[in-house]
């Protein structure tokens, strides 16, 4: 298969919702969920830290991951924002060539 899901993390909605719909609109992803609030705990410079975030995901093309985390690194508030590319290895065929039409 050659779609990906980038699963990425943001401080707020607001923010969350702004990536994904730029992403969406600059036709690097085909389409974004963002779901609701959870605690993350992580260390970071060199202390544990613990934040609200949001999580949202973007269904996209494996030749478009590159561009599309740049992008998002680009938008994001985070020095170091949680970008995670995940293959889909199957699925509805029909959705699957969706994302094919709606991505460059």
């Amino acid at each position: 298969m050659s779609h990906a899901i980038l699963y990425v993390t943001a401080p707020t909605v607001k923010e969350a919702e702004a990536i994904a719909g730029k992403l969406v609109e600059e036709k690097l992803a085909a389409c974004a969920n963002v779901s609701g609030g959870m605690r993350s705990f992580f260390r970071w410079e060199d202390k544990l830290q613990n934040d609200d975030e949001v999580s949202f995901i973007l269904k996209t093309k494996k030749s478009l991951i590159a561009k599309a985390t740049e992008r998002i690194q680009e938008l994001h508030s985070y020095d170091c924002p949680c970008v995670i590319a995940l293959p889909i290895i199957g699925g509805s065929e029909a959705f699957l060539q969706w994302i094919d039409e709606e991505t460059v």
